[in-house]
């Protein structure tokens, strides 16, 4: 009994980290009776509405690899960019630039799309979501690399 705490349990805040962790996800959220758990590896701890009498929890950042360092440097470039024309991402999932492994990107930097047309494919609960362009234009810059995670509003691909 000394785990619960104020009607937390404990244990199992430290299993959602754990997956978190083991998943290489960036949030987790479970629903149990009138209790609401949200562990997240980004952001700040929140205080849910009293109504909904949860609790948000902030999980430890797990150790960062060596390799973590240049990537960490490379999210202060994007603050250069003009992102007035990036086409973000409409919801979270994993982002494919082509139709199958191995084969020819959507689109390429430099290419010319039309409104409409596939830019790439975001996996969401596997489900294959094709994200269309939202206008005629010039591809500048693809932002996201192939087989990455997205979140909702990350942008992906410059339109000009």
């Amino acid at each position: 009994m000394a785990e619960k705490k104020s009607g937390i349990d404990q244990k199992l805040i430290r299993d959602l980290a754990n997956i978190l962790n083991d998943t290489d996800l960036t949030e987790i959220e479970v629903e149990q009776d009138d209790l609401r758990i949200r562990v997240s590896r980004n952001g700040t701890p929140v205080m849910m509405p009293q109504q909904m009498q949860g609790y948000a929890y902030q999980a430890p950042a797990a150790p960062a690899p060596a390799a973590a360092p240049a990537a960490a440097a490379a999210p202060a470039a994007p603050a250069a960019r003009d992102l007035s024309n990036a086409v973000t991402a409409p919801m979270v999932g994993t982002v494919y630039l082509s139709p199958a492994p191995g084969a020819r990107a959507f689109v390429e930097v430099g290419q010319t799309v039309k409104e409409g047309q596939t830019l790439l494919i975001i996996e969401a609960m596997k489900t294959m979501n094709q994200i269309p362009s939202p206008k005629s234009g010039k591809v500048v810059e693809i932002i996201i690399d192939d087989a990455s995670p997205v979140e909702y509003g990350e942008p992906l691909v410059i339109i000009e």
